[in-house]
């Protein structure tokens, strides 16, 4: 979504509203083991953090370039509602890095069919996985044998660097959805298969909003088994899942766990830090490190139902850790739309309401909630035609509860032009439903108004403290930073 969000009143709600991409993994000839402080075994990358948006525990975002891996250096931040964490606060991080993501999940309606049958409109919630679930406990064996041919390792380099991460076959013809961190900026790119074969590969189409990328394999061997696509609006709370990937170099590894939350307001900033990447993400307790992004996310029948992205970790800023339980992955409905627009045009769009936001929580028909208020109204958008009005707080969209201001841009970015959407608001202390026709902004048309672009005159490094914190970590955090 293209709506700025302004710093606004702290939140309440205990979700973690930023992630940063896992670092790529450098190419180890033969090293043992990459470090374990890389979610995909890779050194930091070179590039601008990724922005936090505030509203949510004490995560911070670090976006990881896939260019030559040097820790990214913290700043401090001159906006008092976005404090940065400082090395010295140990303090959850949400880290990504360029292919570290962790979490895994593949794109495909089923293991032969191509992109053509997998179309954005798709009911895939009865689609049938590779592997039929008998009872209660999931054939974990059974699901990582029937997911392996689909799973893929990337390696990039630029110049001197190189980094390793996960990606997942969408099509016969060998494209390849990714994270746009673990490919942005790379000079090469090469695909390694499960059974080991190398490929060269080219990149398609990058998405900086979402954070995805689509690469294609040159020349495909005839058996290259597609990922077959769930879909992510039926996920619940404590589904089994696992994540397959390249993690730390180590490719084809699997880990399980459950889903631990949904709709998780998870922000990014772009390489160049100034496109916030919002993301509604699938929580996830499996474990995730650096080389894991770009890699599927897999339900108990072998179903993609998730992109991993980004990981929480007990950081100081400087390096990166590894997995705490908290892992954080792009709906598979969000990435096969997203996906599609890259394959069929290199770029994507995305839905435009046309408004600033500001967290804040609001008070009507005698309840208290979270929110986000609006602060101005773009003249002519969606939100305007819509009748949505400045100091309007937004609270829901098509029912679905807005937490604050990164909640709501995850769920527009969702949504594509031409959609309708029903928007809840408060104004003068009574509840309301709008209906809005939403407008569409290219991806590079939006960096100017992604929330919390960091203003280029101020200082800071782009990973912010959420808003959602308890009054006495703030208090911490402030004394410290």
């Amino acid at each position: 979504m293209s709506d700025q969000q302004q710093p606004g009143g702290p939140d309440e709600h205990p979700q973690p509203d930023t992630t940063q991409p896992v670092p790529p993994v450098p190419p180890e000839p033969s090293a043992p083991e990459p470090t374990p402080t890389y979610a995909d075994g890779a050194t930091p990358p070179a590039g601008p953090q990724q922005t936090q948006q505030p509203s949510y525990p004490p995560y911070q975002e670090d976006h990881w370039a896939q260019q030559p891996y040097t820790p990214v250096q913290e700043q401090p931040a001159k906006k008092k509602t976005w404090i940065p964490i400082t090395a010295a606060v140990v303090a959850a991080l949400v880290v990504g890095g360029l292919g570290t993501a962790a979490a895994l999940d593949a794109f495909d309606d089923d293991s032969s069919s191509s992109l053509a049958t997998v179309g954005e409109n798709e009911d895939r919630s009865d689609v049938d996985g590779p592997v039929e679930a008998n009872g209660e406990t999931p054939d974990w064996e059974a699901v990582s044998a029937a997911v392996a041919p689909s799973v893929v390792s990337i390696q990039v380099s630029s110049g001197q660097s190189g980094a390793e991460g996960s990606g997942v076959v969408m099509d016969d013809e060998g494209h390849v959805l990714t994270n746009n961190h673990v490919v942005s900026g790379a000079d090469q790119v090469q695909v390694t298969l499960s059974d080991g074969t190398l490929y060269p590969a080219e990149i398609v189409g990058t998405d900086d909003a979402t954070d995805l990328a689509v690469v294609q394999i040159q020349d495909p061997p005839d058996d290259l088994t597609p990922a077959t696509f769930g879909d992510s609006d039926g996920i619940e709370v404590g589904e089994p899942v696992m994540a397959v990937g390249n993690p730390l170099g180590l490719a084809n590894t699997a880990t399980t766990g459950i889903v631990s939350a949904i709709d998780r307001p998870v922000q990014a900033s772009g390489e160049d830090g100034s496109t916030t990447v919002v993301t509604n993400a699938i929580q996830i307790d499996a474990a995730v490190n650096p080389g894991n992004s770009g890699g599927p996310l897999f339900d108990s029948e072998g179903r993609v139902i998730g992109i991993t992205s980004s990981i929480a970790t007990l950081s100081d800023g400087t390096s990166q850790s590894g997995s705490i339980g908290l892992g954080f992955a792009i709906p598979v409905n969000l990435a096969l739309d997203v996906g599609e627009q890259l394959i069929e045009s290199g770029s994507a769009e995305h839905a435009f309401l046309g408004v600033t936001l500001a967290d804040t929580t609001v008070t009507a028909d005698g309840v208290t909630r979270l929110g986000t208020e609006v602060g101005e109204v773009t003249p002519g958008s969606a939100a305007d035609e819509g009748g949505i009005q400045a100091g309007d707080v937004i609270v829901a969209i098509d029912g679905d509860p807005v937490s604050g201001a990164a909640s709501l841009t995850g769920y527009v970015r969702e949504r594509r032009a031409g959609e309708v959407s029903t928007i809840t608001l408060v104004r003068d202390g009574k509840t309301q439903d709008v209906d809005v026709t939403f407008q569409t902004r290219a991806a590079e048309e939006e960096a100017e108004e992604s929330p919390n672009t960091p203003n280029p005159d101020e200082e800071g490094d782009g990973s912010q403290i959420p808003d959602e914190i308890p009054d006495w970590l703030r208090d911490l955090l402030e004394q410290r930073g």
